[in-house]
């Protein structure tokens, strides 16, 4: 914020994701023996394509109080990913839908304690809302357990953590920043619900610890000559703070689920460029390559089925006025094919027992398309017209 123009800088932006996510079933089986193997039907459909489109906006709006010292608000969703397959799919009792809404209002302040060194920091207040669903393996209709049973499960919370960061001008041409943002933890709360008529199947208010990552980013930033800028950046994740999501009753805190995912920590490494074509238009290039949080098939679930992925981008600033830009970005992220054994167990929270493994190959890409409006004024003034009589 302290390179920004003195007075209010305000910036509006809004990201379409289109995600595609395709499973190939290469096995699943019923790891059930003899006659009660009938129990615990599997599905065969391979769920069409899990992902879909979604929007996301942002709102940030900085100002300059002094040359030294600005204040700033940032106003937009870090997450906001919703997978759903087909009820027929062949890994429903896995999970076949899962949807994760989170806000994050971060009011933040710089401090320019030198031409050559910036101070930030902010404070984070996020709202996470979640919601899964599972198919349960079990179908029993003379014991009460019908077919196509299916777990709903929803919660919500509110999080605060903070986030830190400087910026050094190491020398004319060349800007390091380094920046740091806490994990926040989740205490949701929310329900669950059986489609099933089952007497010991109740609906139950649920409560549940979700944890989300702390990230340290260090960036810099080269002016080759006056055209030419070259970037590049390294980041890292600890995605190992997700390991599983245990539902508990909310009054009694007895143990109902566990959601396993034993994530591992990331880098992300990138690199790339702005050249300034003319003095309105400057153009755009990068690319990342970006390790996956899932390391084993074992732990690759249905409804985040993550593998390593390659971004390359493209974008674009254009100048409206001495006061008003565009910026326009488009992506396209590569993933590694993903394969998945995923078991599917009962027993939880005692002895559990796998009843179906389900196995298969994920073909996954993203495209990710983004437009943001920038303008910049000194002061807000409006005046009242008197109407006559």
């Amino acid at each position: 914020m302290t390179n920004l123009p003195r007075g209010h800088s305000v910036s509006l932006s809004g990201t379409v994701i289109s995600r595609s996510i395709k499973f190939n079933n290469t096995g699943s089986t019923v790891d059930v023996a003899g006659p009660a193997a009938a129990f615990f039907p599997l599905p065969t459909g391979d769920g069409g394509d899990a992902g879909g489109i979604g929007l996301l906006p942002h709102g940030y709006w900085a100002w300059g109080i002094s040359p030294a010292l600005s204040v700033g608000l940032g106003i937009g969703p870090t997450f906001g990913n919703t997978t759903e397959y087909n009820f027929d799919f062949v890994g429903r009792n896995a999970g076949y839908y899962f949807e994760m809404q989170q806000i994050n209002i971060n009011p933040s302040v710089a401090y320019k304690v030198s031409e050559q060194v910036s101070l930030g920091a902010g404070i984070n207040f996020a709202h996470n809302e979640s919601h899964f669903k599972q198919g349960v393996s079990l179908s029993r209709p003379a014991a009460g357990f019908q077919p196509n049973n299916f777990l709903d499960v929803k919660g919500d919370a509110w999080a605060i953590g903070y986030n830190l960061g400087a910026m050094f001008q190491i020398l004319p041409s060349t800007r390091l920043g380094i920046a740091y943002r806490s994990a926040l933890k989740f205490d949701l709360e929310g329900e669950q619900k059986y489609n099933s008529p089952n007497a010991s199947l109740v609906n139950q208010d649920i409560k549940a610890s979700l944890k989300t990552p702390a990230n340290l980013s260090l960036a810099i930033s080269h002016k080759a000559n006056d055209k030419l800028e070259l970037l590049g950046d390294l980041t890292w994740t600890e995605w190992s703070v997700i390991q599983t999501l245990d539902l508990k009753n909310k009054d009694t805190g007895t143990d109902l689920h566990r959601l396993s995912y034993k994530f591992h920590d990331t880098w992300r490494v990138g690199v790339g460029a702005n050249y300034q074509l003319n003095n309105d238009l400057k153009l755009r290039f990068g690319m990342a390559y970006d390790k996956s949080p899932v390391r084993d098939a074992v732990d690759r679930t249905m409804t985040l089925p993550d593998s390593d992925r390659t971004w390359l981008s493209l974008g674009a600033k254009y100048n409206v006025s001495k006061t008003t830009s565009v910026d326009v970005g488009y992506s396209h992220i590569f993933f590694a094919d993903a394969k998945t054994e995923r078991a599917v167990t009962t027993g939880y929270p005692g002895p559990e027992t796998t009843r179906q493994t389900i196995r298969g190959d994920f073909k996954t890409s993203v495209d990710i398309l983004s437009m943001q409006v920038n303008f910049g004024f000194d002061s807000c003034r409006i005046t009242f017209l008197e109407s006559p009589g």
